[in-house]
């Protein structure tokens, strides 16, 4: 039998996701404050301050949850 995937506030990928899918919002809403265009250092700086988040929230879930 498969097992069904759990999505509780507890799961390492789920706390990671939800971590993730509100530094994207954060993001935008930088975004539509600043009035830059697009270049290298933004798109950086976009990847960095999603992704860091997301793998502190997932090490950090993995430990303590």
């Amino acid at each position: 039998m498969s097992e069904i995937p759990s999505n509780s506030w507890t799961d390492p990928d789920y706390v990671a996701t939800v971590v993730g899918v509100l530094a994207v919002g954060a993001l935008v809403f930088y975004a539509e404050l600043a009035s830059e265009s697009l270049t290298a250092q933004t798109v950086v700086f976009v990847v960095l301050w999603v992704t860091l988040p997301m793998t502190v929230a997932r090490v950090v879930a993995r430990r303590w949850l």
